[in-house]
């Protein structure tokens, strides 16, 4: 992974963080993951379903839980409420919600 992805994927954990400080809702994962799937690599977000697993405390959720969610495609059963309370979760984060221009 190069640096500028490695530093995209870092300011992503960070948005998150800030947008959810206290945790991520399980409800909200499915729709989480679908969102940063549309920015982010496969392995990026597993990276990030991964990190999610291990803040959980309230409803805890292992990797393996959200690998399933993943492999399953649960992703793409999201609500669209789910889509628009997550998205301003991210936003309140920071997390860059419209597509960069294509040049």
């Amino acid at each position: 992974m190069g640096e500028s992805r490695s530093n995209f994927l870092t300011r992503s954990i960070e948005w998150l963080r800030a947008g959810y400080p206290t945790g991520v809702p399980r409800q909200d994962y499915v729709a989480l993951l679908g969102i940063l799937r549309r920015k982010l690599t496969e392995d990026e977000v597993r990276k990030i379903a991964r990190d999610l697993a291990e803040q959980s405390t309230s409803d805890p959720i292992t990797p393996e839980d959200i690998e399933a969610m993943i492999k399953d495609e649960v992703l793409q059963t999201a609500t669209p409420e789910d889509v628009v309370r997550v998205s301003a979760h991210l936003a309140a984060g920071g997390w860059p919600l419209a597509d960069p221009p294509t040049e």
